[in-house]
Protein backbone atom coordinates (compact mmCIF):
# COMPACT_ATOMS: atom_id res chain seq x y z
CA UNK A 1 0.00 0.00 0.00
CA UNK A 2 1.52 3.06 -1.27
CA UNK A 3 0.47 6.93 -0.35
CA UNK A 4 -0.62 7.10 -3.74
CA UNK A 5 -2.92 4.31 -3.34
CA UNK A 6 -4.25 5.96 -0.33
CA UNK A 7 -4.82 9.25 -1.98
CA UNK A 8 -6.94 7.17 -5.08
CA UNK A 9 -8.92 5.60 -2.29
CA UNK A 10 -9.80 8.61 -0.45
CA UNK A 11 -10.16 10.38 -3.28
CA UNK A 12 -12.98 7.81 -4.61
CA UNK A 13 -14.69 7.98 -1.73
CA UNK A 14 -15.04 11.99 -1.03
CA UNK A 15 -16.00 11.95 -4.66
CA UNK A 16 -18.96 8.94 -4.22
CA UNK A 17 -19.73 10.48 -0.91
CA UNK A 18 -20.59 13.72 -2.18
CA UNK A 19 -22.11 12.23 -5.32
CA UNK A 20 -24.86 10.50 -2.44
CA UNK A 21 -25.08 13.55 -0.41
CA UNK A 22 -25.37 16.34 -2.71
CA UNK A 23 -28.86 16.27 -4.11
CA UNK A 24 -31.88 18.04 -3.17
CA UNK A 25 -34.09 15.91 -0.41
CA UNK A 26 -36.07 15.88 2.93
CA UNK A 27 -32.34 16.26 4.71
CA UNK A 28 -30.59 18.84 2.57
CA UNK A 29 -33.63 20.92 2.46
CA UNK A 30 -34.26 21.06 6.49
CA UNK A 31 -30.84 22.31 6.90
CA UNK A 32 -30.65 24.50 5.07
CA UNK A 33 -33.75 26.05 6.42
CA UNK A 34 -31.90 25.80 9.63
CA UNK A 35 -29.04 27.25 8.46
CA UNK A 36 -30.97 30.68 7.32
CA UNK A 37 -32.70 30.77 10.25
CA UNK A 38 -29.41 30.35 12.26
CA UNK A 39 -31.37 27.89 14.86
CA UNK A 40 -29.05 25.16 16.12
CA UNK A 41 -26.36 24.87 13.32
CA UNK A 42 -24.02 22.84 14.82
CA UNK A 43 -26.03 20.68 16.58
CA UNK A 44 -27.76 19.63 13.31
CA UNK A 45 -24.57 19.53 11.52
CA UNK A 46 -22.92 17.74 13.95
CA UNK A 47 -26.35 15.09 13.35
CA UNK A 48 -25.74 14.43 9.91
CA UNK A 49 -22.07 14.42 9.61
CA UNK A 50 -21.94 11.59 12.57
CA UNK A 51 -25.18 9.71 11.10
CA UNK A 52 -22.99 9.30 8.15
CA UNK A 53 -20.02 8.92 9.96
CA UNK A 54 -21.99 5.69 11.04
CA UNK A 55 -23.97 4.60 8.26
CA UNK A 56 -20.59 4.93 6.03
CA UNK A 57 -18.68 2.44 8.64
CA UNK A 58 -21.59 0.10 8.67
CA UNK A 59 -21.07 -0.10 4.58
CA UNK A 60 -17.59 -0.60 4.71
CA UNK A 61 -18.16 -3.44 7.73
CA UNK A 62 -20.95 -5.36 4.95
CA UNK A 63 -24.19 -4.37 6.39
CA UNK A 64 -25.20 -3.24 3.55
CA UNK A 65 -24.73 -6.60 1.94
CA UNK A 66 -27.46 -7.54 4.95
CA UNK A 67 -29.44 -5.04 4.60
CA UNK A 68 -30.01 -6.00 0.82
CA UNK A 69 -30.46 -9.84 1.85
CA UNK A 70 -33.86 -7.90 4.05
CA UNK A 71 -35.93 -6.36 1.50
CA UNK A 72 -39.13 -6.65 4.19
CA UNK A 73 -37.16 -4.57 6.50
CA UNK A 74 -36.81 -1.64 3.64
CA UNK A 75 -40.20 -2.19 2.51
CA UNK A 76 -41.57 -1.30 6.27
CA UNK A 77 -38.90 1.87 6.52
CA UNK A 78 -40.26 2.76 3.53
CA UNK A 79 -43.82 3.29 4.46
CA UNK A 80 -42.66 4.82 7.88
CA UNK A 81 -40.58 7.02 5.91
CA UNK A 82 -43.12 8.25 3.05
CA UNK A 83 -45.56 9.16 6.05
CA UNK A 84 -43.24 10.96 8.15
CA UNK A 85 -42.27 13.29 4.83
CA UNK A 86 -45.58 13.67 3.27
CA UNK A 87 -46.53 14.84 7.45
CA UNK A 88 -43.39 17.24 7.28
CA UNK A 89 -44.37 18.14 3.69
CA UNK A 90 -47.74 19.55 5.03
CA UNK A 91 -46.46 21.46 8.15
CA UNK A 92 -43.94 22.88 5.50
CA UNK A 93 -47.01 24.09 2.95
CA UNK A 94 -49.05 25.47 6.05
CA UNK A 95 -45.94 27.44 6.79
CA UNK A 96 -46.13 28.85 3.48
CA UNK A 97 -50.08 29.26 3.29
CA UNK A 98 -49.68 31.85 6.64
CA UNK A 99 -47.10 35.00 5.89
CA UNK A 100 -47.74 35.64 9.90
CA UNK A 101 -46.09 32.33 10.81
CA UNK A 102 -42.56 33.63 8.11
CA UNK A 103 -40.29 35.49 10.09
CA UNK A 104 -36.90 36.09 8.81
CA UNK A 105 -34.21 34.33 9.91
CA UNK A 106 -32.53 36.85 12.54
CA UNK A 107 -36.33 37.70 13.87
CA UNK A 108 -37.97 34.62 15.52
CA UNK A 109 -41.83 35.69 15.93
CA UNK A 110 -42.37 35.46 19.37
CA UNK A 111 -46.44 34.12 19.24
CA UNK A 112 -46.88 30.27 20.94
CA UNK A 113 -48.96 28.72 17.83
CA UNK A 114 -46.38 30.14 15.45
CA UNK A 115 -45.20 27.58 12.50
CA UNK A 116 -42.15 30.38 12.16
CA UNK A 117 -40.86 30.65 15.72
CA UNK A 118 -37.70 28.75 16.97
CA UNK A 119 -38.26 25.67 17.27
CA UNK A 120 -36.31 24.28 20.30
CA UNK A 121 -32.73 21.95 20.65
CA UNK A 122 -34.61 18.39 20.97
CA UNK A 123 -37.38 19.17 18.64
CA UNK A 124 -34.93 20.02 15.95
CA UNK A 125 -32.59 17.09 16.43
CA UNK A 126 -35.49 14.21 16.84
CA UNK A 127 -36.59 16.11 13.28
CA UNK A 128 -33.32 15.92 11.82
CA UNK A 129 -32.80 12.02 13.25
CA UNK A 130 -35.95 10.97 11.52
CA UNK A 131 -35.05 12.64 8.26
CA UNK A 132 -31.67 11.18 7.97
CA UNK A 133 -32.71 7.89 9.37
CA UNK A 134 -36.23 6.48 8.43
CA UNK A 135 -34.58 7.46 4.95
CA UNK A 136 -34.76 4.22 3.07
CA UNK A 137 -32.58 5.28 0.01
CA UNK A 138 -30.06 5.83 2.69
CA UNK A 139 -29.63 2.23 3.32
CA UNK A 140 -29.38 1.46 0.09
CA UNK A 141 -26.56 4.12 -0.26
CA UNK A 142 -24.77 2.09 2.52
CA UNK A 143 -25.11 -1.10 0.11
CA UNK A 144 -23.50 0.34 -2.75
CA UNK A 145 -20.53 2.97 -0.70
CA UNK A 146 -20.16 -0.96 1.27
CA UNK A 147 -19.76 -2.97 -2.55
CA UNK A 148 -17.41 0.16 -3.56
CA UNK A 149 -15.11 -0.20 -0.33
CA UNK A 150 -14.98 -3.66 -0.89
CA UNK A 151 -13.28 -3.51 -4.54
CA UNK A 152 -10.82 -1.13 -2.82
CA UNK A 153 -9.23 -4.20 -0.75
CA UNK A 154 -8.76 -4.64 3.03
CA UNK A 155 -5.87 -2.24 3.17
CA UNK A 156 -7.39 0.23 1.51
CA UNK A 157 -11.63 0.08 2.41
CA UNK A 158 -10.96 2.34 5.44
CA UNK A 159 -9.30 5.01 3.29
CA UNK A 160 -11.92 4.91 1.25
CA UNK A 161 -14.42 5.37 3.84
CA UNK A 162 -12.70 8.17 5.56
CA UNK A 163 -12.91 9.87 1.91
CA UNK A 164 -16.90 9.46 2.64
CA UNK A 165 -17.09 10.64 5.52
CA UNK A 166 -15.14 13.69 5.25
CA UNK A 167 -17.10 14.44 2.01
CA UNK A 168 -20.41 14.15 4.37
CA UNK A 169 -18.52 16.52 6.63
CA UNK A 170 -17.88 19.32 3.72
CA UNK A 171 -21.18 19.22 3.04
CA UNK A 172 -23.12 19.58 5.49
CA UNK A 173 -20.85 22.50 7.16
CA UNK A 174 -21.11 24.05 4.11
CA UNK A 175 -24.74 24.12 3.43
CA UNK A 176 -25.77 24.81 7.66
CA UNK A 177 -22.98 27.57 8.29
CA UNK A 178 -22.94 28.80 4.39
CA UNK A 179 -26.46 29.03 4.11
CA UNK A 180 -26.56 32.36 6.67
CA UNK A 181 -25.17 34.12 3.33
CA UNK A 182 -28.44 34.19 2.28
CA UNK A 183 -30.09 35.45 5.46
CA UNK A 184 -30.59 39.10 2.98
CA UNK A 185 -32.37 37.64 0.56
CA UNK A 186 -35.09 35.60 3.52
CA UNK A 187 -35.32 39.19 5.12
CA UNK A 188 -38.52 39.11 3.66
CA UNK A 189 -41.69 36.82 4.26
CA UNK A 190 -42.36 36.34 0.68
CA UNK A 191 -38.55 34.73 -0.10
CA UNK A 192 -39.60 32.43 3.01
CA UNK A 193 -43.22 31.24 1.15
CA UNK A 194 -41.06 30.33 -1.54
CA UNK A 195 -38.34 28.36 0.69
CA UNK A 196 -41.28 26.66 2.68
CA UNK A 197 -43.75 26.06 -0.34
CA UNK A 198 -40.35 24.82 -2.46
CA UNK A 199 -39.78 22.46 0.32
CA UNK A 200 -43.59 21.33 1.10
CA UNK A 201 -43.13 19.99 -2.62
CA UNK A 202 -39.94 18.32 -2.14
CA UNK A 203 -40.97 16.66 1.40
CA UNK A 204 -44.12 15.81 -0.26
CA UNK A 205 -43.07 14.09 -3.93
CA UNK A 206 -40.47 12.53 -1.92
CA UNK A 207 -43.12 10.72 0.28
CA UNK A 208 -44.96 9.70 -2.22
CA UNK A 209 -42.12 8.49 -4.33
CA UNK A 210 -41.11 6.27 -1.64
CA UNK A 211 -45.03 4.84 -0.79
CA UNK A 212 -44.97 4.35 -4.67
CA UNK A 213 -42.12 2.01 -4.10
CA UNK A 214 -39.66 4.64 -7.17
Amino acid sequence: MTSPDILTSAGLGLATGLALIVAIGAQNAFVLRQGIRGEHVGAIVAVCALSDAVLIAAGVLGTGALITAAPLAVVILRYIGAAFLVTYGIMAARRALRPQALTAADKPSGTANDGGAKRGLAAAVTTILALTWLNPHVYLDIALLGSIASAQGTSLQWWFGAGAMLGSILWFCSLGFGARLLRGFFARPASWRILDGGIAVTMAGLGVGLALGS
